[in-house]
């Protein structure tokens, strides 16, 4: 069983950068690929960004492409969501979540662990 716990959100003027960081507990941690989703108010969970279980796999949604890095330290744990150039759009809450299949996959159904949630604000 893996625990997952996020950090790292906060308030941001648009074109700022944050970093989220997902910290996961158990010594099966290298065996799970990781996905950072988010969840708007008043709308459903999305897919945000992915990485396999080797790091050597990513996968992004459009709206994060060129904007958004994600990375995993397995000496720590921990994936990163490198957020660069937010826009007021990208408000949200957002989750880190695993899945045993390995694979940075878009769909939400497939992951089998979830955060709490951190909350990421962007203001214009």
């Amino acid at each position: 069983q893996v625990q997952l716990v996020e950090s790292g959100g906060g308030l941001v003027q648009a074109g700022g950068s944050l970093r989220l960081s997902c910290a996961a507990s158990g010594r099966t941690f290298s065996s799970y690929a990781i996905g950072w989703f988010r969840q708007a108010p008043g709308k459903e969970r999305e897919f945000v960004a992915a990485i396999s279980r080797s790091g050597s796999t990513t996968n992004y949604a459009d709206s994060a492409k060129g904007r958004f890095t994600i990375s995993r330290d397995d000496a720590k744990n921990t994936v990163y969501l490198q957020m660069n150039s937010l826009k007021p759009e990208d408000t949200a809450v957002y989750y880190c979540a695993a899945t045993s299949t390995g694979a940075p996959i878009v769909r939400r159904f497939v992951y089998d662990y979830w955060g709490q949630g951190t909350q990421v604000t962007v203001s214009s």
